[in-house]
């Protein structure tokens, strides 16, 4: 009969948060950014369907690092909260807080209970009617939440793309801005792509994923939803435009 090894819950959980960090770290960082018009979403990413960014539900997005079919069954799994709480109360019930603690909950669940945590690290994004009531919240693999100010930045590269994006970022920015603003922090990398990418300023178009929570879009668009995701054409044009 075998003896299985002894192995104290301290060490389980730190191999885990390891192996968890690793899968993450080879992720490609994904920036969120609240400015003037709303909220950006900046993600290096060449794939033009495997998408990082989504939307949630009116007001409420959500950008994910890691294991693209993690996150993504954690992206499907808060769009059917939010359209069931959303259809059983209120449409003003679905709140990024609330999803981000089912988040939270589910996260934390698979990390202390599962052979294998989830290579994954998200963010909740919901608009408000101005920048002040913007809510911004970063989950890591093991169900800890976050409720950050101005900006997130996530992936294997997000302490030297923070220090680039804390030290431009200001409330007043406009979409054209904070995308600017974005790519410049996604190009300040040591790997051959960032460092031509920095050498321009800003990576090209079909590297990237953009898409944004507009503020105004009640009014200017004339309906509640307001993310919109932006094709090459529009981030080029976001990327020359002037602030």
């Amino acid at each position: 009969m075998t003896q299985q090894f002894y192995v104290s819950p301290e060490q389980l959980m730190k191999d885990r948060a390891d192996f968890a960090r690793k899968g993450i770290a080879r992720g490609r960082s994904v920036v969120v950014i609240s400015c003037q018009d709303g909220i950006a979403l900046v993600a290096e990413n060449p794939s033009p369907s495997l998408h990082k960014i989504g939307e949630i539900y009116d007001k409420i997005a959500f950008a994910a690092v890691g294991k693209y079919n993690e996150f993504e069954s954690l992206r499907q799994a808060g769009v059917r909260y939010a359209d069931v709480r959303g259809y059983s109360y209120d449409r003003e019930d679905v709140t990024a807080r609330g999803l981000a603690s089912v988040y939270a909950q589910s996260l934390g669940a698979v990390f202390t209970a599962e052979q294998k945590p989830f290579e994954v690290e998200l963010a909740v994004a919901e608009v408000g009617p101005t920048p002040e009531l913007d809510h911004l919240y970063r989950l890591t693999f093991d169900g800890s939440i976050a409720d950050e100010h101005g900006f997130i930045v996530m992936g294997g590269q997000a302490e030297r793309v923070s220090a680039v994006i804390a030290e431009g970022w200001r409330p007043s920015l406009r979409f054209a801005g904070a995308v600017r603003l974005a790519t410049r922090g996604l190009t300040s990398g040591p790997d051959p792509a960032a460092e031509q990418g920095e050498a321009g300023g800003t990576l090209p178009a079909k590297a990237v994923e953009v898409a944004v929570l507009d503020r105004q879009s009640e009014t200017s668009r004339g309906f509640r939803r307001a993310f919109r995701r932006l094709n090459d054409s529009d981030i080029t044009a976001l990327l020359a435009e002037e602030d």
